[in-house]
C-alpha cells in the first residue's frame, strides 16, 4: 500500500494556475550533535530565523494569508515540539490566526510536511503554506527508543518483529542480503565527503543556507556564534582511514561511524503556494511540486525504501525514470543508498552531487526539507528539468517527491 499525492496536470503538459509551487526553500547549516554550534539551540532558536527569512524575502505576502505552518519533527520532548513551532511562528511575526502543526513520519517528516501543505493547497484549503522540518538531536536524542516496550505478539510476527531492530542493524541486514561489501560502503562515504567539501569550497550552499546567530555554552561561559557552514564534512576522509573503523552495531559488522549518516541538528523551511496566487504577488518560483509517494517495505530492511518510493512518485508525475535528471537520496547508511542506486540503475553522477547525509548530517525531521532545498537550487544551477527527493524511513517505509524546474 502507498500514500500518493498526484499534483495535476501531468508534468510536462504545461503550466496551470493551480500548480503547487515552491517559492522559497532554505535551511540552516547542519551542525554536529552534542559538540556542534547548535548543541544548545532549541527548536525555536533554529526555526525562528528561517520563518523571518521567508517574511523578508516575500514582503508582498500578507503573513495572515499563510494557511498553515507544518513542520516535521521526530524526537520531541513530549508534546513540546508543537508548542515550540507555535512560538517560532509568533516570534517571526506571523499573526496569532496562523496555525501550526507538527508531523512525524520519521526520516521523511520534512518531506511529508511539504506534501501535506501541497495537498491542502490542491484541496483549496488555502493558497499559501509554510512547510519544513527541524531537529535538535543534541537536546533530544534517540535514547527513548531504548525504552520502547516490546510486544510478544509483535516478536512472533514475521514482519512486525523487524520494527524493533535498530536502524544500524537494518543497515547490516541490507548489506548482508544484497552483498554490499564494507569497502563498497566506505568508498561511497569517501565520495560523499569529497562532493560535499567541493560544494562548500565552490559556495554552492550559500543560496540555500540562511546564516543564523546562536548562543553556544561552554565551561568558560557563553558566546554568540554566526553559523553559516555545514560542520560535518571532512575533506580529508580517505578509504584507508575509514577501513580502520570498527563495526558500530555488531562486532563483525560493516556499518561504522564512517559510513553511516551523522547525528545532527538543523532546520529547513519552504514557502509553498498555488501558482496563480504566487504570481499575482510577483513572488519567485523555484520549482513545481509534481508528486509524492510513500510506500511500505519490509521493516528489517527499511533502507531499501527509496528503491520503491521513487518509481511510484515518478509514475504519479506521469514521467519515466529516464526523465529524472537529478536525485537527492538521503544517505541514512552507505549500504542502503548503494542498494537503492543499484536497484534503480541510477547514474552515480546524478545522485547527491553535492554530498549527502554521511558528510552533511541527518537531522531527522529536517532532512526531507533540507534535501528539497538542495535539490531545487542545484536544479536551477544545472537547468535540470526534473528532480527527485527520497529517503528511507524507520520501521520499513520509503518516500519520494518529484519536482519540476520553473523555466
Amino acid at each position: 500500500m502507498s500514500d500518493q499525492l498526484h499534483v495535476s496536470p501531468v508534468a510536462g503538459k504545461g503550466r496551470s494556475p493551480d500548480d503547487v509551487v515552491i517559492s522559497i526553500s532554505v535551511r540552516t547549516a547542519i551542525c554536529k550533535a552534542k559538540r556542534g554550534n547548535f548543541k544548545d539551540s532549541t527548536l525555536v532558536d533554529l526555526l525562528t530565523p528561517l520563518l523571518r527569512h521567508i517574511r523578508e524575502k516575500a514582503p508582498a505576502l500578507d503573513p495572515s494569508r499563510v494557511g498553515d505552518i507544518v513542520i516535521g519533527n521526530v524526537l520531541p520532548q513530549s508534546s513540546l515540539a508543537a508548542t515550540e513551532v507555535r512560538i517560532a511562528g509568533l516570534l517571526a511575526g506571523f499573526p496569532q490566526e496562523v496555525p501550526v502543526v507538527t508531523v512525524n513520519r520519521q526520516c521523511s517528516s520534512g518531506l511529508t510536511a511539504i506534501a501535506n501543505v501541497a495537498a491542502a493547497i490542491k484541496a483549496g484549503f488555502y493558497d499559501f503554506g509554510i512547510a519544513g522540518g527541524v531537529e535538535n538531536m543534541s537536546l533530544n536524542d534517540m535514547s527513548n527508543y531504548a525504552g520502547m516496550s516490546v510486544s510478544e505478539e509483535a516478536l512472533a510476527h514475521p514482519l512486525a518483529k523487524g520494527c524493533y531492530l535498530s536502524m544500524g542493524l537494518t543497515s547490516e541486514e541490507v548489506a548482508a542480503r544484497y552483498n554490499i561489501s564494507r569497502q563498497t560502503q566506505d568508498e561511497f562515504s569517501v565520495q560523499s565527503h569529497a562532493k560535499a567539501a567541493a560544494a562548500i569550497k565552490a559556495g554552492k550552499f550559500k543560496e540555500e543556507i540562511v546564516p543564523i546567530t546562536v548562543t553556544v555554552k561552554s565551561d568558560s561561559g557563553e558566546k554568540k556564534v554566526i553559523v553559516d557552514t555545514d560542520e560535518g564534512v571532512r575533506a580529508a576522509t580517505t578509504l584507508e582511514s575509514l577501513l580502520k573503523l570498527k563495526g558500530a552495531f555488531k562486532p563483525d559488522g560493516t556499518t561504522t561511524a564512517g559510513n553511516a549518516s551523522q547525528v545532527s541538528d538543523g532546520a529547513a523551511v519552504a514557502l509553498v503556494g498555488r501558482r496563480a496566487a504566487v504570481e499575482a504577488l510577483g513572488l519567485p518560483i523555484l520549482g513545481v511540486f509534481r508528486s509524492f509517494a510513500a510506500v511500505g517495505v519490509e521493516p528489517a530492511i527499511m533502507g531499501v525504501g527509496p528503491a520503491f518510493a521513487i518509481p511510484a512518485a515518478v509514475k504519479q508525475a506521469g514521467l519515466n525514470m529516464k526523465d529524472i535528471g537529478l536525485f537527492e537520496i538521503n544517505e541514512a547508511f552507505a549500504s542502503q543508498a548503494t542498494f537503492c542506486m543499484n536497484h534503480l540503475s541510477l547514474n552515480p553522477s546524478l545522485v547527491n552531487v553535492n554530498g549527502g547525509a554521511i558528510a552533511l548530517g541527518h537531522p531527522l525531521g529536517c532532512t526531507g526539507a533540507r534535501l528539497t532545498a538542495s535539490l531545487l537550487h542545484e536544479m536551477r544551477r544545472r537547468k535540470t528539468r526534473y528532480g527527485v527527493v527520497s529517503m528511507c524511513i524507520g520501521s520499513g517505509m520509503g518516500a519520494a517527491a518529484v519536482f519540476e524546474l520553473e523555466n
